[in-house]
């Protein structure tokens, strides 16, 4: 009987033995569970913040497609409303030139020249264009106007519009050509 209690804590010590292997067994896999799970959830981190930088891009990609083409709507007839200005600026020094005599001489010549810059007054108006014309005696400003000269001029500030030389349009918001004006240089005092 005493080769059985030899037996035993064999039999006891295989018991605990066996245990402790299958633990170690179980906790190698569920390592490698756990890895598995890391990496699948770092993937999925990942994709989830390339899906939300997609869609910011999307939506950016979106928001710059209605400006632009809101742009275009506003300001698409900028290049031929550029373009006409100086037939404008012909028809008024045409209108401006004639005198008393020439209009009484001309009169039909001279209301088709007023009615021609009429009517391309209307059409640029319709389209957003409208005339900057400043007065004599207001300050300069230059985001509206562009000096052509400087002089001294008494009894005037610097800085004051002395002389108006053409006038200036701008589409909505956007300048299509600063009034060209003639500023003066008095100091105050």
């Amino acid at each position: 009987m005493a080769e059985a209690k030899p037996n035993t804590q064999d039999d006891t010590e295989i018991e605990a033995q066996e245990p402790q292997n299958e633990d170690f067994q179980q906790a190698e896999p569920l390592s490698a569970l756990e890895q598995e799970l890391a990496t699948l959830q770092a993937e999925r981190d990942e994709m989830r913040d390339r899906m939300i930088r997609a869609l910011a891009d999307a939506e950016n990609s979106r928001k710059r497609a209605e400006k632009d083409r809101r742009d275009a709507q506003l300001y698409g007839g900028a290049r031929i409303a550029r373009d006409m200005l100086p037939v404008y600026d012909n028809l008024a020094r045409a209108l401006s030139a004639a005198n008393e005599e020439t209009r009484a001489a001309a009169t039909g010549l001279v209301e088709g020249v007023e009615l021609t810059l009429r009517e391309l007054t209307n059409i640029l108006n319709k389209h957003g264009v409208e005339r900057i014309s400043p007065e004599v005696g207001e300050m300069f400003d230059p985001h509206l106007h562009q000096a052509m000269f400087e002089a001294p001029v008494p009894e005037t500030r610097a800085g004051q519009i002395i002389q108006v030389m053409a006038e200036g349009f701008r589409l909505h918001d956007q300048l299509l050509r600063p009034a060209q004006v003639g500023v003066s240089s008095t100091p105050a005092g």
